[in-house]
């Protein structure tokens, strides 16, 4: 039987140490989500965008479009089982209760400590004020299969469907929402590089499919 497969979410900050999560998921279970805001031309005769007739014309057809940030929402397992059934002390007595707290701290404005390091905001480090405390997302690195995205973690959903005896959960499904991090950090940028190949790659073989269909 195959070993189900890995994925992490990574705090990239200043910590000690960073956060972590390891859990294991279905890769068919991620939602990928890519949306664009297109302006169109409003004349009289052409209210779905302006005229084109030639490939050279089209990019007057949306007069302006921006993209939104693409966004993950993924489920993933957290059980204990295995760890409690090899004798471990910590999933004996706390279950999952680590791996929620973690995301719990993940999902938590941080602000900077001395030496650059991240707190969690609720610790209380900073002034009264907004501006005084220095809040901020965690940026987190999503890695599965071989991609690495920065991201913010947006929201938690936990449902836990077993608990031991002192109704701390063992076993809990966790929905996810992430939302990738563009511009011109070192990992997005790693992705474009890989979507652009990978689309040339399918274009040469879509072509060369489609110029022998056509002999």
């Amino acid at each position: 039987m195959l070993n189900a497969l890995k994925g992490f979410l990574l705090e990239y900050a200043v910590a000690v140490p960073p956060l972590v999560l390891s859990f294991e998921f279905n890769p068919q279970q991620i939602t990928r989500n890519r949306s664009v805001t297109i302006t169109l031309g409003s004349t009289p005769a052409t209210r779905g965008g302006f005229d084109f007739f030639l490939p050279t014309e089209t990019p007057r057809v949306s007069q302006g479009v921006s993209l939104e940030p693409e966004s993950f929402d993924v489920e993933i397992l957290l059980d204990a089982t295995d760890r409690m059934n090899d004798g471990d002390p910590v999933a004996r007595s706390l279950g999952i209760e680590p791996e929620l707290a973690t995301l719990r701290s993940m999902v938590e404005p941080k602000t900077q400590g001395p030496g650059g390091v991240q707190m969690l905001a609720s610790l209380g480090m900073g002034g009264s004020r907004a501006f005084q405390r220095n809040e901020s997302a965690s940026v987190l690195l999503f890695v599965w299969g071989t991609h690495v995205l920065p991201v913010f973690l947006k929201t938690v959903g936990v449902t836990e469907s077993a608990h031991l005896p002192s109704l701390i959960p063992y076993r809990a499904t966790v929905k996810l929402s992430l939302q990738v991090i563009e511009g011109s950090n070192p990992f997005y940028l790693m992705e474009k590089v890989r979507q652009t190949a990978f689309a040339a790659l399918h274009t040469g073989q879509a072509a060369a499919a489609a110029i022998g269909g056509l002999l």
